[in-house]
């Protein structure tokens, strides 16, 4: 039975849309903040998330930006706001799908069928907490251990790790990690992966100079072995 989590503010929605979806044989989580919801996510992985984008602690974005910190869970955004730029900006983020209130629900379901099609078919998440023999990572709640002490990254080093850490023993190229950490237009700068690699090799490995998770295949990329 798919595990779903909605994360709506407004009880009266929240639990209509729980009714109805447990009415049609999903298992159904229903929180009301951002923060309840990036925590219940953490804690037992949904196979969809349902997020408003008008939430009372974070904004919806922030909630998907922060699961696609470590998940690829499908997100479908359920929300009033209807302009073209907000619907662009969440599917940038990561959202899979955007639904525009007032909704049908049969339309809901359907869109739900779809986004768990597409999922089945897809390696959806290494999962919030990372472990190697030299140091846990906690994608979820951006925490990181070395030999019992915290270690503190930077946000670009997050970024970067997650980017790698979705897909451990997969090659990802210089190229593709600056586009996805630096942003378009920075595809030549492989100046900035030597630097930050160096500083997450210092602060992670326990031999910087002979590393045995953040591995640079010269000319060809990176990647990350647990």
């Amino acid at each position: 039975m798919p595990r779903l989590l909605i994360v709506e503010d407004e009880s009266a929605l929240r639990r209509a849309l729980t009714i109805n979806l447990k009415a049609r044989s999903y298992e159904v989580e229903g929180v009301g903040t951002g923060a309840s919801a990036l925590r219940a996510a953490a804690a037992n992985p949904p196979d969809l998330v349902i997020v408003d984008l008008g939430l009372p602690d974070l904004d919806g974005a922030d909630v998907i930006a922060g699961l696609r910190g470590w998940s690829q869970v499908p997100i479908i955004v359920l929300s009033a706001r209807d302009s073209q730029a907000q619907k662009v900006r969440a599917l940038d983020l990561g959202a899979d799908d955007y639904v525009t209130k007032p909704f049908g629900m049969d339309e809901l379901v359907a869109r739900v069928r779809a986004a768990l099609r597409r999922a089945d078919v897809q390696d959806l998440a290494v999962g919030p907490l990372v472990t190697t023999p030299s140091f846990t990572l906690d994608l979820a709640a951006k925490r990181a251990v070395r030999n019992g002490v915290e270690v503190r990254l930077t946000p670009t080093e997050w970024h970067l790790v997650e980017a790698l850490v979705r897909h451990p023993g997969t090659l990802v190229s210089g190229a593709q990690l600056l586009a996805e950490v630096w942003g378009p237009g920075y595809e030549k700068e492989t100046n900035y992966l030597r630097v930050y690699f160096a500083q997450l090799r210092r602060k992670l490995e326990d031999s910087p100079g002979r590393p045995r998770h953040f591995i640079t295949e010269p000319g060809v990329g990176y990647r990350f072995e647990p």
